[in-house]
């Protein structure tokens, strides 16, 4: 027989013959699985839902929230309800809502404010090196979340979408765990690449929410059970995705392979009102949309879709001969708020304005390489309009290619600041960097009021692949090849 605990968000048992308590169930949560609850697990299952843990006794390894003292030996425990401090969420830098409206949204930009931080390490030429590191997910080609899901503590989850694979590090164990879908029918897999790839998080989740996801069947809302390593879906809309979601203050949509050609759905952000158009638009893979102006953009390579809620989307091909670049990184803003992106017509680079179907153009000198006004023309950065001249501070970088990855928004500076790579003593052609070839010196930089060397790469290759996120007060760097995840402490963020 068992005694019967119940806490606000949970029920609990305790053995009356060892005293030993035992989660039976919490708010949100669904099956707990017995198996489940190893001793090695504990701690993190007590973090997360602000359960105490032992200081001195042995009574029991894990008590319900709110105990202050064993109720068998009355010692004193590690009470962890309302203790949790936690740092801000990250959705990938092209999921974050908090940036303002004239920045957009969709691109490689954080409003995090990394660079106040990362500035105070010694500046440049002074090398650096990580801080932390974790192992690398089992399943290496993932997406990273970090964020409460509803719970008094923030957690990391890598979803390896390709493969159908979600992974959950638990901090304390240091370890990564994959979660087994709790039914048959909530498969995660969702075909494009990763580049195609985005998630919209939970505004205000439920326990365990962690928000909507794109697959290949239609867009789902996810939900996780770390205490069983579970997860499962509910289905919002049934459909074969061509495209990842997109949000526009109260509107979501996305694109939908159907018999006729590609179309669009839409629906309010409570679901509501949902609405199905017809585009003139060719099927194939689309990048992940992004906003900008009240509008929504997808990116194909013969054009682009243009979407404003309540009105039809506008299909606008690219001009006879024109092919986009998009693995420069995407679109950019000149001085005046539009958006351009870059190509070349075969003869030439040069940046194309967006959402015209009379669009203007401005030829180029050479491949910059950028996005969202943090641009670079070889090893140099542009800062000016997109096609102006590059500044050049050190005649050397002419030997250099600099890649950005993430663009640090603060509206207190006048220049952007980011994460960078550069690759040094590189003359080739950019297309042939960002694809197979190996970079022999490689440099992961932050550009900004000080110039900042974090560490030293050698033999970089499939550079678009390295993934940068912020999780737990460190900015880390994963790329598929690597055991291990590279991390530099943070201040705390606001």
């Amino acid at each position: 027989m068992a005694h019967r605990w119940e806490t606000p968000g949970s029920i609990w048992l305790e053995d009356e013959h060892t005293a030993q308590f035992e989660l039976a169930s919490s708010e949100g949560l669904g099956r707990i699985e017995r198996q489940a609850q190893s001793r090695g697990r504990l701690p993190d299952i007590a973090h997360l839902l602000g359960a105490s843990l032992p200081l001195a006794c042995d009574c029991s390894p894990i008590y319900p929230e709110g105990f202050a003292f064993c109720p068998t030996c009355g010692a004193a425990l590690d009470k962890l309800a309302g203790r949790a401090r936690t740092p801000p969420d990250w959705w990938g830098p092209w999921s974050d809502q908090l940036l303002p409206r004239h920045v957009p949204h969709g691109l490689n930009v954080t409003s995090l404010a990394l660079g106040d931080s990362v500035e105070e390490r010694p500046a440049a030429p002074a090398p650096g090196r990580p801080d932390a590191s974790m192992p690398a997910p089992p399943n290496a080609h993932c997406v990273f979340a970090a964020g409460t899901y509803g719970f008094p503590a923030q957690r990391l989850i890598a979803l390896a979408h390709a493969r159908n694979v979600l992974q959950y590090w638990d901090p304390l164990a240091r370890a990564w765990h994959v979660m087994a879908p709790e039914d048959n029918g909530s498969d995660l897999t969702f075909s494009a690449p990763a580049a195609s790839y985005a998630w919209l998080p939970a505004p205000d989740p439920r326990r365990g929410e962690v928000g909507l996801v794109p697959t290949d069947r239609g867009l789902r809302r996810l939900f996780i059970n770390p205490v069983s390593e579970t997860y499962r879906t509910e289905t919002v809309f049934d459909g074969l995705l061509a495209s990842a979601p997109g949000a526009m203050r109260r509107h979501l949509a996305c694109l939908v392979n159907g018999e006729s050609g590609t179309r669009l759905w839409s629906a309010g952000s409570d679901m509501g009102n949902q609405l199905v158009y017809e585009c003139d638009a060719p099927a194939g893979q689309w990048a992940r949309p992004f906003g900008y102006d009240g509008k929504l953009f997808w990116l194909h390579a013969q054009g682009q879709l243009v979407w404003q809620p309540g009105a039809p989307p506008q299909w606008i091909a690219w001009p006879a001969g024109w092919s986009p670049r998009q693995q420069f990184g995407g679109p950019t803003q000149s001085r005046d708020g539009r958006l351009w992106l870059i190509g070349h017509d075969g003869q030439a680079y040069s940046f194309l304005e967006l959402g015209k179907a009379a669009p203007q153009r401005e030829e180029l000198s050479g491949a910059r390489l950028g996005f969202a006004s943090l641009l670079f023309r070889r090893g140099h950065a542009v800062v000016g309009e997109p096609w102006g001249q590059e500044h050049v501070e050190d005649p050397h970088d002419d030997d250099a290619m600099v890649l950005p990855l993430l663009r640090g928004f603060n509206n207190n500076r006048s220049q952007p600041s980011g994460l960078v790579l550069r690759f040094h003593q590189y003359t080739g052609m950019a297309e042939d960097a960002l694809a197979g070839r190996i970079i022999a010196r490689t440099t992961l930089e932050w550009i900004g009021k000080r110039n900042v060397i974090l560490d030293d790469i050698a033999r970089l290759a499939r550079p678009l692949d390295c993934v940068p996120f912020v999780y737990d007060n460190c900015l880390w760097l994963h790329h598929p090849d690597w055991n291990q995840v590279r991390g530099w402490q943070l201040d705390a963020l606001p």
